[in-house]
């Protein structure tokens, strides 16, 4: 007979109970003997709590009060876990069918590491069509450093206990990129990352959705995160920053119509150049392109 290693499952969750029940259903429809699911939820005045009484025989434990943020939840959460395999997916995600069987698996095989998987992105806009674009997990993982680019899809990742005890928890001073410091702290404590050839989950893009609305404030969490971790990049992020408002300037316009009359690829990190030769004259163009996705 196989033997089941606990898989605990923090979900943190804020008035999102139009998104929480297919959360819910994509855990509990994996049928996972040994499951610890365990619902955060942060005092929502939505119809949340309704949601989580419908399944609570099959919830191992929930709350809803008021909370310190995502993070504080989630640490909450683990604090209450028991499982010898910790992850944590968010209201407006959900795990593929089969992916608990084959985290336990791939665990059993490979031991004490950060696993990461695949995913399936998707958005829909009311009455709009359906977009949907999955991952490369694995060419990103290869070609870039981690400290540069955050390709750790969280939903597709998962860890052992013993991970999360060396790591320890999450910073609950960010409230948008707790998820890749964390990653990096994971790394400098000497953590190996390893590539799961598998889509785990699926990731929703909408009109509330969190990291999309993040503002100034996320990439002031993220310039913060790349001084202690890339300083090398820390300048570049700055200055990037600094253009983020300015994408639409006249002056931005002006120089694209130049380059496109010229037949010049005239991609954002091209006109940065055109425009200030000097500013960007020490970085790359990809470089800024990339840090541009960080934007």
């Amino acid at each position: 007979m196989p033997v089941f290693s606990k898989i605990s499952i923090v979900t943190p969750s804020y008035n999102q109970a139009h998104l929480l029940e297919e959360t819910i259903l994509s855990i509990l429809g994996q049928r996972y003997p040994n499951l610890e699911l365990l619902i955060m939820d942060g005092g929502s005045t939505d119809n949340s709590v309704d949601v989580i009484k419908k399944y609570e025989n099959e919830i191992t434990y929930w709350i809803s009060e008021k909370d310190n943020g995502q993070a504080a939840a989630i640490n909450s959460g683990f604090r209450k876990a028991t499982g010898d395999i910790l992850m944590w997916i968010n209201s407006d995600d959900m795990l593929m069918p089969g992916a608990l069987s084959s985290v336990a698996e791939i665990v059993r095989d490979k031991g004490d590491k950060v696993f990461i998987g695949d995913c399936l992105h998707f958005r829909k806009q009311p009455g709009g069509p359906l977009d949907a674009w999955g991952s490369d997990v694995a060419n990103d993982s290869k070609k870039l450093d981690l400290s540069t680019f955050d390709y750790v899809i969280q939903p597709s990742s998962f860890w052992t206990r013993s991970v999360w005890k060396i790591t320890g928890p999450l910073n609950e001073t960010l409230h948008y990129a707790f998820d890749w410091e964390w990653f990096l702290r994971c790394r400098s404590k000497g953590i190996a990352f390893e590539y799961v050839d598998k889509c785990l989950s699926m990731y929703r893009y909408h009109e509330g959705h969190k990291s999309s609305g993040g503002g100034e404030q996320r990439r002031a969490e993220l310039l913060n995160i790349y001084r202690r971790f890339n300083p090398g990049k820390a300048d570049l992020y700055a200055l990037l920053m600094q253009e983020a408002d300015r994408k639409h300037s006249l002056i931005y316009r002006g120089i694209k119509k130049s380059l496109h009359f010229f037949k010049s690829n005239h991609s954002y990190a091209r006109l940065l150049k055109a425009v200030y030769p000097g500013k960007f004259a020490c970085y790359s163009i990809d470089d800024i392109e990339l840090l541009v996705r960080m934007l």
